[in-house]
Parts: C-alpha cells; structure tokens; sequence
C-alpha cells in the first residue's frame, strides 16, 4: 500500500471570537441584572410578609369586635347586677344566695377580663370626655373640679377602643 506521507496540519480556520473584554463586560451586565431581579424579589417578598402581617392583625380585630358585640348584650346585665350587689342589706350579706351572687358577679369579671375588656376607671379619676359621659355635675366640698364623684353606668373598653362609656357625675 502506498502511503503518502502526512501533511503538516494546518491549524482550522476559528470562527472570531470576542474579546476578553466583551465577555467581562457582559458578566458585568448580567450580575448587575441578577442583582436588580434578586433586589425586585426581595422586595416582593418582603411587601407580601407586610401585607399577610396586616392581614392577620386586622383578622384578629374584626374577630375581637365581632365578640365585642356579642358581649356588648351582656354588659347591662352584669352593670345591673354590679348595682344590686351594692344595694344588699347589711343583714343578708352573710347569707349564702348572696355569696352566690358574687361568684355570679365575678365569672363576669373573669370572663369580660379574658376576652379583653376591661371596665372604665371612674370615681376619683379625671374627667376624660372620651371615656366617661357627664350625667350631672354635683357641688362636692374637698373634691377638685372635674373629678368623677359618682359612677351611675359602668363603662368598658376593649384594647384601646371604647365600647360604651361610663354614666358619671362630675363635681363642678
């Protein structure tokens, strides 16, 4: 067999390829776009986290003023039983409906005081037209102006919101 000797090889035409600089300049390009995408979705993320917090706070609100409500029907049964504990005679106090009454009494307070609800501060405390509503103004020596003398209605608040004011007498 004949053989011809091997050819020098001749090295393959390349295609052009970019320059070094190119490729550092488009890396440069890509990370920055990288970064701008992972910027905008931490920021999504992070508006999302906010929005499903408000969320829930207000879920929770709505759910506390929904049982607000509820518990508004009871208040004046509970205010009107506070009253007529007050009003027992000296000589039934020791009787044992009368101990009854005040285990009665107090599952409301344990009850209003689980749910959140709190009873208005009144006698001896200042006048805060934004809690209490002035039945009366009374003359009362010793005692300074705009000092409630009196509770006629208990009032109560949840949190921060009050749900029914407190009846008072203030002295003048």
């Amino acid at each position: 067999m004949n053989q011809s000797p091997a050819a020098p090889s001749t090295p393959s035409p390349q295609p052009d390829l970019p320059a070094a600089d190119e490729y550092s300049q488009e890396l440069v390009r890509l990370e920055r776009q990288a970064a701008e995408h992972l910027a905008g979705w931490q920021r999504a993320k992070a508006d999302y986290l906010n929005l499903k917090k408000q969320m829930d706070k207000e879920r929770r609100e709505v759910a506390q003023l929904a049982q607000a409500t509820v518990v508004l029907e009871f208040l004046p049964i509970y205010d009107n039983l506070k009253r007529a504990m007050k009003h027992i005679p000296s000589e039934h106090q020791s009787q044992e409906w009368v101990a009854g009454l005040g285990h009665i009494q107090k599952q409301f307070e344990d009850l209003l005081k689980e749910l959140g609800i709190i009873t208005i501060p009144t006698i001896g405390h200042p006048f805060d037209p934004t809690l209490h509503h002035a039945v009366s103004k009374v003359k009362q020596p010793g005692v300074q102006s705009g000092q409630i003398v009196a509770e006629l209605k208990s009032g109560f608040k949840l949190g921060d919101r009050v749900l029914e004011p407190a009846q008072v007498s203030v002295a003048e």
